[in-house]
């Protein structure tokens, strides 16, 4: 077994410097020639240990530090979303990552998706609070941070340190505690947090050294791999080249893989066995995406960024894992390559929400989130929102209305797909908005549903027969009263203070109109069927509604939309119906 180099991923809100830190440390220019400054597609650069060396040559001699790693691999991500693209089986393709965090901005929404799914996968990360030049009168005066830091002005130290802990506290909002990398105690309880200068280099030669550090004493286990082994991977991208056709950009996690190796990439329905024709690796310090940067090799070891060129990889779809093998495996290798799959394609709760993304660890990411929410998953696929979620999504309905609903992670409905009206599509590109979404159109469609249930169950109600307004005695009596407390409704079955049923209100009026609903404070007249005025009730007496025992449950789950004092004549309701009945609502 051999030490491979580090997969460290670097992610971030848009604009806050991801790519500029790795032009810092490959010494290229990269940022400066995509669109808009932001990164468009997923970036895999190579880091040889020469040149961490030549970058943190003044710490490594004040150290002592003895470097074991073979190098460091770079994933750079566009704003947030693709980390979840790069997995592999159990969790992330990283063994560890960069949050990059503007430190004059402090945390924004990407920000937040980036530590959610980090917390989710249980990726061991460190912060680079950048943009540390930009504080108003900070001047690089050292190029060994915490010297330059100590050199500052009093202002400038109070505000860095001010906008530091605001990190810190936005850190702890999420379970984690932080600190400045020179002050944590216990690397294994505490996130580092490393002030960097992308354009400046300050700060970047402690980041790496951090990093290094972090990777050989708490991960040289995970590091450990067989470079003469099968290759393992994970697909990036699949992409169409000039000249050789469909491509796919893989990370290449443990093992060896060779030109004329048997390569098996799993699909959605079936792997893909193909052989492969060529392998192109980026130059060291350059990036997987920058064609012009491509050289040819015969072979690649784990851990690398390659561009495989094979037959039938039109089928491939990001995120899903690869293989190499020998041609009498291919049965066994693609029998597990499907069990993986099957792992993450889910389909296990009777009735849950159904789930599409864009890859195979967008959706693993999905789930992660919404199990921790404990939200139940009926259904989760990679690809376009189909007719089968429709359908599946309306099979939902007739069991609860709360999972009528489709989410799409980075994806749309296909265009040849209608959804009915009474199905509900979320999409998003931040994972934690789509779940935040979620679960408040399921709180709207709960209190929708809630309020459903409560218009139909009898309410707490109290009423006064009023003296000298018995308008017919019987058949059906109709008497004139004042409502106490609560609200009177038609249909309301009414009972004497001493429990005795008095039948039900047929109908109210007011001023010769008939009513729906009559409030406290209110006098109006009502009817009562099958009650003689002098016998069952008597001008002066209190009525009360007669709650069903049932309707009483269900009322006491449903008090939220009951005013206090209808909470208080239930009880005034219950304890007269326990006088004959004790345990009656309990």
């Amino acid at each position: 077994m051999q030490i491979r180099k580090v997969i460290c991923t670097v992610m971030g809100h848009v604009d806050h410097g991801k790519t500029t830190i790795l032009d810092r440390i490959r010494n290229t220019v990269v940022a400066k020639s995509e669109p808009g400054l932001i990164t468009q597609a997923i970036g895999v650069s190579i880091i040889p240990i020469e040149a961490v060396r030549k970058i943190c040559g003044k710490l490594l001699d004040a150290l002592n530090v003895k470097i074991t790693v073979p190098g460091l691999l770079f994933i750079d991500t566009p704003g947030h979303a693709a980390f979840t693209a790069l997995r592999k089986r159990g969790g992330s393709l990283a063994d560890i990552a960069i949050l990059v965090v503007d430190i004059n901005e402090g945390s924004m929404p990407q920000t937040v998706e980036c530590i959610e799914i980090l917390k989710a996968f249980k990726t061991p990360f460190v912060v680079a609070a950048n943009k540390i030049d930009l504080i108003p009168g900070w001047k690089k005066q050292s190029d060994l941070l915490l010297e330059n830091i100590e050199k500052q002005d009093a202002r400038v130290i109070g505000e860095f340190e001010g906008k530091l802990y605001e990190l810190v506290a936005k850190l702890n909002e999420f379970g984690f505690n932080a600190d400045r990398f020179d002050r944590v105690r216990d690397y294994t309880k505490e996130i580092a947090i490393v002030p960097i200068s992308a354009a400046t280099g300050e700060g970047v030669a402690e980041l790496l050294m951090v990093l290094i550090g972090l990777a050989q004493r708490y991960l040289e286990e995970s590091l450990k791999c067989n470079l003469d082994g099968p290759a393992k991977g994970t697909v990036l991208e699949v992409k169409e080249e000039k000249g050789v056709g469909i491509t796919v950009d893989a990370i290449i996690y443990d093992g060896h893989l060779k030109i004329n190796d048997t390569l098996l990439v799993a699909g959605l329905d079936d792997v893909i066995v193909t052989k492969v024709r060529a392998l192109l690796e980026p130059a060291p310090l350059a990036e997987l995406r920058l064609g012009k940067k491509f050289q040819r090799v015969k072979e690649v070891k784990a851990a690398t960024g390659v561009k495989i060129v094979a037959p039938m990889l039109e089928r491939a779809v990001a995120g899903m894992p690869l293989r190499s093998c020998k041609p009498d495996e291919v049965d066994a290798v693609k029998e597990e390559l499907m069990k993986e799959v099957e792992e993450v394609l889910i389909e296990t709760e009777k009735v849950g929400v159904i789930v599409k993304a864009d890859s195979l660890g967008s959706l693993e990411a999905v789930a992660k989130l919404l199990r921790e929410k404990g939200i139940p998953i009926k259904r989760g696929s990679v690809g376009e929102i189909s007719r089968k979620d429709v359908a599946e999504a309306i099979a939902n309905l007739g069991v609860d209305p709360l999972y009528g609903v489709i989410l799409g992670f980075n994806v749309g409905v296909a265009k040849d797909v209608s959804v009915p009206s009474q199905i509900k599509v979320i999409t998003s590109d931040i994972i934690y908005k789509l779940v935040e979404k979620l679960e408040e159109w399921q709180e709207a469609v709960r209190k929708a549903e809630e309020e459903k249930e409560f218009a139909k169950l009898v309410r707490p109600c109290k009423v006064e027969i009023l003296r000298g307004y018995v308008f017919r005695q019987s058949n059906p009596a109709i008497v004139g009263v004042s409502v106490i407390e609560g609200v009177l409704r038609p249909n309301t079955p009414m009972m004497r203070v001493d429990g005795k049923s008095v039948g039900y209100v047929k109908g109210i009026q007011s001023e010769g109109q008939n009513i729906e609903k009559a409030e406290k404070g209110k006098q109006v007249a009502i009817s009562l069927p099958d009650v003689i005025v002098g016998r069952q009730v008597k001008e002066g007496d209190i009525l009360l509604s007669d709650v069903p025992e049932d309707d009483f449950r269900k009322l006491k789950r449903l008090k939220k939309f009951l005013s206090k004092e209808e909470i208080e004549l239930l009880k005034e309701i219950a304890q007269i119906k326990r006088k004959k009945n004790p345990i009656w609502g309990i």
